[in-house]
């Protein structure tokens, strides 16, 4: 699988979307390469806690090799500070589904934002990728649905813009899949992937033993296996939930940090979004050749 050699990449942040009942603006980080014409975007979903200023080695490879990354900061993050007892917790899942809509909606002010930008974004390519709680964020512009705690309704929320996903780490099914934890804290956990027929890749660490299931790691590739359509799992061996650091480069909740398995993340959903965005084709399958391989040390893909 060739890479694109890597371009230099300007990154501005943050830029102030207003939202009017959000409570406050979205701040937004858009990275980009300095070159290039007709460039796909990827619109990136923090874990929770994070913010525009994480997963800088997802990020910044994505826009050194031909992608514009377009980072949110949803109201969960450590520096928006929200309280436990805010009347906007209970929907929090909400307003980051919202928060990747309205990124979409303002794509031309976000354009603006960047010096030497302006023309150059393809709009007819757009990616949504997410890890852990971005994933089910990510995953509602797929066609995934959740059960909303408030008002019991199960809505769709997926758009038609997104083509495209990655779902790193991302939780699988609710109710008794869930420990009495995340039932209890978490009740917005219940995702119906039924109607997620958006073409994604599922990228799932099998030593992720998350607190929040009774099923250990095999739980985080039910985004895999329960949704329809055009999907690919990439099960990574020896990742936790961090995947080998995807979330920084300093990041403190890397309990297993390993360079090359981040390496060979960033080049799998490269060769990935390159074809499911029909920018070219041919490095997905060379990258699928060289993980069908049961004994490959760092993982294995499998498509349906």
């Amino acid at each position: 699988m060739a890479l694109t050699a890597p371009t230099p990449v300007v990154s501005v942040k943050p830029v102030a979307l207003r939202a009017p009942g959000r409570g406050e603006d979205l701040q937004v980080r858009v990275s980009a390469p300095t070159a290039g014409g007709e460039l796909p975007v990827i619109v990136l979903s923090h874990g929770f806690g994070s913010s525009l200023n994480g997963y800088g080695p997802l990020a910044d490879f994505w826009a050194a090799h031909g992608f514009v990354v377009i980072q949110p900061t949803h109201l969960d993050s450590r520096t928006v500070g929200l309280a436990q007892d805010d009347p906007r917790t209970p929907r929090i899942w909400r307003f980051r589904v919202e928060d990747m809509k309205r990124v979409l909606d303002r794509l031309d002010l976000l354009e603006a934002a960047v010096p030497g930008l302006a023309g150059r974004i393809d709009r007819g390519r757009i990616a949504a990728a997410g890890h852990s709680f971005g994933g089910q964020t990510a995953g509602n512009l797929l066609g995934l649905r959740v059960l909303d705690p408030v008002s019991g309704e199960e809505a769709d929320l997926s758009d038609e813009r997104i083509k495209a996903g990655v779902l790193l780490a991302t939780a699988g099914r609710g109710g008794a899949d869930l420990t009495p934890f995340a039932a209890e804290h978490f009740p917005f956990m219940n995702p119906s992937f039924a109607h997620m027929t958006t073409p994604a890749l599922v990228v799932a660490g099998d030593r992720d033993d998350s607190p929040l299931s009774v099923r250990g790691p095999e739980w985080l590739a039910d985004p895999y296996f329960l949704s329809p359509g055009d999907k690919s799992l990439l099960t990574l061996f020896g990742a936790e939930h961090s995947l080998g650091g995807i979330a920084g480069y300093e990041a403190r909740e890397t309990t297993d940090e390993n360079p090359e398995r981040v390496a060979l993340i960033q080049r799998i959903t490269w060769a990935y979004l390159r074809r499911a965005l029909g920018v070219e084709d041919a490095g997905w399958p060379a990258a699928q050749k060289s993980l069908l391989d049961s004994s490959h040390p760092l993982g294995r893909i499998q498509s349906k």
